[in-house]
């Protein structure tokens, strides 16, 4: 997982570079920042139930060379659109697998650890991948702006790492028995996951999950873009930090996130959004006055947000999902998360279209204002709809009866 998060991240703080140095356009360099969405979203919904159906590992596997495939072509395609994208599309297709395979492969390992506690496998997952996002982007941006080979050296390194973690993720157990074939009916019906129906779902996790990469996409693509002619001269270096810095926060407010989280509500949804809001007020700030300090303390916040809702929206598939189905669930949560992603490339569009009258601060404000109603509204949600496992043993002045009773 930390190898293709390594992946999918390390193009971003390199955006500045494609734009300015080899020619691309605002938009175009914030499409090959969305494509990898485009592998992302059918591996996630496809090779999550699949595993359940067939086991982690040989659907896990592929992963780590998938992903180094997809570094050499951008490494070779600096100054072709298409094998950017493509490259893009491949780094996409093994972080999906990496994300709903690697997830549960690690939730179900860390539940076979007699040290574990509840929701540790949650937390290592969003650990796993936030280090491999922040390492990556980090490394990429120091190595394009001061090493040589800037277009070449950063992806030859992820390639280096996805062969020795490929190696050694065939010593990981298996922890998915596979389904007999004549048990396994079509597979068009294991992509069904009716759990993704369940109202818990709908109300609390739908309202977070495309706050995940949202927020990540204003705090290390967007707000870099914005502060390239403040960045005295190191816009590849600036990127860099505001990426690191992000990330950074967001994998430091995971270790807490599980302790600040409730299986009896959504205190983990409602922290998050609420984190968001201020992040987002920030970032609306920063577009404005364009100062260094008021754009890295934006990132920041929009990260400990990203964190704690990515932490959250795990731990409420955790609850919600059964063994059958919790690849396929988590599949889903991932999918809705990656939505943010698009919103670069969307207001990029919108900015050029009607310059002048939409603009950035105005949009991030906005956004405050709508993170806001969110969490107003999961709030209104928070202990409705429990799933049964989670109402079982609670005292009669808790939530027990009427939540019980609600939950499908």
């Amino acid at each position: 997982m930390f190898a293709v998060a390594w992946g999918g991240n390390e193009f971003t703080p390199l955006l500045v570079m494609y734009r300015l140095e080899h020619g691309f356009s605002t938009i175009t360099v914030y499409t090959f920042l969305f494509a990898y969405v485009v592998g992302i979203v059918p591996a996630l919904l496809i090779c999550g139930p699949l595993s359940d159906r067939v086991g982690r590992r040989p659907v896990m596997l592929p992963a780590t060379a998938i992903a180094a495939i997809g570094s050499v072509l951008i490494a070779v395609g600096s100054d072709s659109a298409l094998l950017l994208f493509v490259g893009r599309v491949l780094t996409g297709i093994a972080l999906g697998i990496g994300m709903a395979v690697g997830g549960s492969w690690v939730q179900e390992l860390s539940a076979r650890d007699p040290r574990s506690s509840s929701g540790l496998g949650a937390k290592r997952a969003a650990m796993a991948l936030t280090s491999g996002f922040g390492l990556g982007a980090g490394v990429a941006g120091v190595l394009a702006q001061w090493a040589p080979w800037p277009t070449h050296l950063a992806y030859l390194v992820h390639v280096s790492i996805c062969l020795a973690v490929g190696v050694a993720m065939f010593a990981a157990p298996e922890t998915r028995m596979p389904i007999f074939a004549d048990k396994r009916g079509k597979l068009v019906d294991a992509l069904k996951v009716r759990a993704a129906s369940h109202r818990r779902f709908l109300l609390i996790v739908l309202p977070v999950a495309p706050w995940v990469f949202g927020s990540a996409s204003v705090a290390y693509a967007l707000l870099p873009s914005l502060m390239a002619g403040s960045s005295g001269g190191l816009p590849i270096a600036l990127s860099a930090l505001m990426s690191v810095l992000a990330l950074g926060a967001g994998f430091a407010i995971q270790s807490a996130a599980r302790r600040i989280d409730s299986p009896l509500g959504a205190r983990g949804s409602i922290v998050a959004l609420t984190i968001l809001t201020v992040g987002m007020l920030l970032a609306a700030w920063a577009a404005t006055v364009l100062t260094l300090v008021s754009a890295l303390l934006a990132a920041t916040v929009l990260g400990c947000g990203y964190g704690m809702a990515l932490v959250a929206g795990l731990l409420e598939v955790q609850r919600i999902s059964s063994p059958d189905d919790l690849a396929g669930l988590t599949a889903v949560f991932y999918s809705l998360t990656y939505l943010g992603f698009a919103i670069p490339a969307i207001l990029s569009a919108l900015t050029e279209q009607w310059p002048g009258v939409v603009t950035y601060p105005a949009i991030f404000a906005f956004g405050g204002v709508l993170a806001a109603l969110c969490g107003v509204f999961v709030r209104t949600q928070t202990g409705r709809h429990l799933p049964i496992k989670q109402c079982e043993g609670l005292r009669p002045d808790g939530m027990t009866a009427g939540t019980a009773a609600q939950a499908p």
